[in-house]
């Protein structure tokens, strides 16, 4: 979302001791106690105390996505099979545990990125004991019937087409489909849209794709929250302990290194702000490298509001009405995609020319130490202001775990947040930020192709 090697397989959660906490270097950076706990069977379980008196969060962190995904005409599973996990067992037919869920005041969701399935149930300790049997059932033994299945594949197509009605999913494709050439990022999470329509016809391969991903050593379970942290571990253990699936092995495609810029344009076909993307491939991120944390403060630094970039092209010239980086951590090496939505289509070529003169000084001329400082702090503080509920908690921890692939993920990632050197981001842009390994994303709404104004 961890440098790729030539064949590249699908790493499981590190081995770890019967019952660990996190390293004490870690808990300066992180203000929760990590209790981590591997069953025989190779389920993570940490839990976190947290002081919210009788609420509880508990999070399922599956490690497949989208990146998963490599036999042809398969993708978008993962997204797929998150629909899925909600129709219920034997034993809690489908609609039943909600309805037991519901009963305690549970608020229950999940969602998929391109590296990760993430689950979570949030509400009254007083449920969690009869919660843990209830995740324990579906993760072990899902049921659903093929017109079950038919049924919620339309509805996943339903969502495509939802999503396709604005213009973000068809830069998001363009994108990848032209900056990787081998690499499964090359399609979304949604999948590819043939791939979509033929799901209803995949319905003994998605009972393959449960045995081969849904396995205990590919999970890892974060409770956060007021709760009794003996009991817990016992009743996960009784729940779970029974769980035997074994873990597959795959081998993701490595992209090969990009030698010349690329570009790709999008007509849209109604009117909206014309769009345009500078993105360039960068390593993945891992819990033993900066290279996650350098890009975050990179995307601040270049196009945050204290940036020169950000001050002339939307407070000034008023060329652009906003600039982000979509930095999200990655699993294997993806993209720094800078995303400007133009005011107006007249201002592309200045634009562009400004992002460009801003990534070259950075790769020439010395990072203005005091301004990374302040913005290592202001990003470390709001991240940690963030934690305010065991939710909080327990999806970040999720999510960074899930893709660097340790339960103590989170707080490494802090600790480099902070420890940047300016000299760091240096030579990562002149490294990565170079015009070789850049593609370029154009999007024209169509009032503006035809010779008008959006």
């Amino acid at each position: 979302m961890r440098r790729l090697l030539p064949l590249l397989l699908l790493l499981l959660m590190p081995a770890l001791p019967a019952s660990a906490q996190q390293p004490p270097d870690a808990s300066r950076f992180f203000p929760y106690t990590l209790n981590t706990t591997r069953l025989p069977n190779g389920l993570t379980v940490v839990r976190v105390p947290f002081n919210s008196p009788g609420i509880v969060a508990y999070v399922t962190a599956v490690r497949v996505g989208s990146r998963n995904e490599v036999e042809p005409g398969r993708t978008g599973f993962a997204h797929f099979f998150e629909h899925m996990m909600f129709k219920g067992t034997k034993a809690n037919p489908e609609g039943q545990r909600e309805r037991i869920l519901g009963g305690y005041g549970f608020d229950d969701n999940a969602f998929t990125t391109d590296d990760i399935t993430v689950y979570q149930v949030y509400g009254p300790t007083a449920g969690l004991e009869k919660l843990i049997a209830l995740e324990a059932d579906r993760f072990q033994n899902l049921e659903y019937s093929e017109p079950a299945f038919q049924t919620e594949a339309l509805a996943v197509l339903g969502e495509y087409h939802k999503n396709a009605a604005g213009p973000d999913l068809k830069l998001e494709e363009a994108l990848a489909k032209t900056a990787f050439k081998r690499h499964t990022y090359q399609h979304t999470t949604l999948g590819f849209y043939e791939d979509i329509q033929a799901m209803p016809k995949a319905y003994e391969y998605s009972r393959s794709f449960f045995e081969r991903w849904y396995t205990p050593a590919n999970t890892t379970l974060f409770i956060v929250g007021d709760f009794n942290d003996a009991q817990v571990v016992a009743q996960v253990t009784q729940a779970y302990g029974g769980w035997q699936r074994q873990a597959t092995s795959i081998i993701i495609p490595t992209e090969p290194p990009q030698t010349a810029q690329r570009s790709v344009h999008v007509d849209w076909p109604q009117p909206t702000q014309p769009r345009h993307v500078l993105a360039w491939h960068t390593p993945a991120a891992r819990a033993d490298t900066p290279d996650a944390a350098i890009q975050t403060l990179l995307a601040e630094y270049l196009v945050g509001d204290t940036s020169p970039a950000y001050k002339e092209l939307v407070l000034e010239k008023q060329y652009v009405e906003s600039l982000n980086v979509y930095t999200t951590p990655h699993r294997d090496p993806y993209l720094f995609p800078i995303d400007a939505t133009l005011q107006d289509e007249k201002h592309r070529a200045a634009v562009d020319a400004v992002l460009r003169r801003e990534v070259t000084a950075l790769s020439g001329a010395p990072v203005d130490a005091a301004r990374l400082r302040s913005i290592q702090d202001h990003l470390r503080y709001g991240l940690l202001m963030d934690l305010e509920t065991p939710r909080d908690v327990a999806i970040d921890l999720a999510l960074y775990a899930g893709v660097m692939g340790r339960p103590d993920a989170l707080a490494s990632y802090l600790k480099q947040l902070g420890s940047v050197t300016p000299q760091q981001i240096t030579l990562f842009a002149r490294k990565y930020l170079e015009d070789k390994n850049l593609t370029v994303l154009t999007l024209t709404p169509k009032a503006v192709a035809a010779g008008g104004t959006p």
